[in-house]
């Protein structure tokens, strides 16, 4: 999905209406308001910790540098769950096998290639469980027993 960034200010003039092919997600929302606007965020609040924010700043991408992330993104929706790294995007949805997708040739989704690349889609599912195990997502559909 795309997002339309509206910051006069920090858009370089000759980047302003341009598309820019660098993916970003929710997570990084938080990442970059804190960033932009001079921001600390918090490890604690009521002497409750909180965890760290998963994103990156997307001042980067705004200003025509590139983005660079130290992991890939993760996502979890109702037990649909992917991960997206570099040019891959590994997805599955609830209760289904993973699917590998490269995000450069195939932008619509349309050739699972986890079958020609298992050992790309295995080294992603190890990197997203254990994303899941630490961002508190396990197990898989337990906000349905929250929500009954």
């Amino acid at each position: 999905m795309p997002l339309i960034a509206h910051w006069p200010d920090g858009i370089p003039r000759p980047l302003r209406g341009k598309l820019v092919k660098a993916p970003g997600h929710l997570i990084d929302l938080m990442a970059t308001a804190v960033d932009l606007s001079g921001s600390k965020y918090p490890t604690e609040i009521n002497g409750q910790k909180i965890h760290a924010m998963e994103g990156v700043s997307l001042r980067p991408v705004l200003t025509g540098k590139a983005l660079k992330r130290a992991q890939p993104i993760f996502w979890e929706h109702e037990g649909n769950r992917a991960v997206r790294a570099g040019k891959w995007k590994l997805v599955a949805k609830e209760n289904q096998p993973w699917e590998l997708y490269d995000m450069e040739a195939d932008r619509t989704e349309m050739n699972n290639l986890a079958a020609k690349h298992p050992e790309k889609a295995q080294e992603l599912s190890a990197q997203w469980d254990a994303w899941a195990a630490r961002a508190n997502v396990l197990p898989l559909g337990a906000w349905r027993a929250q929500s009954r």
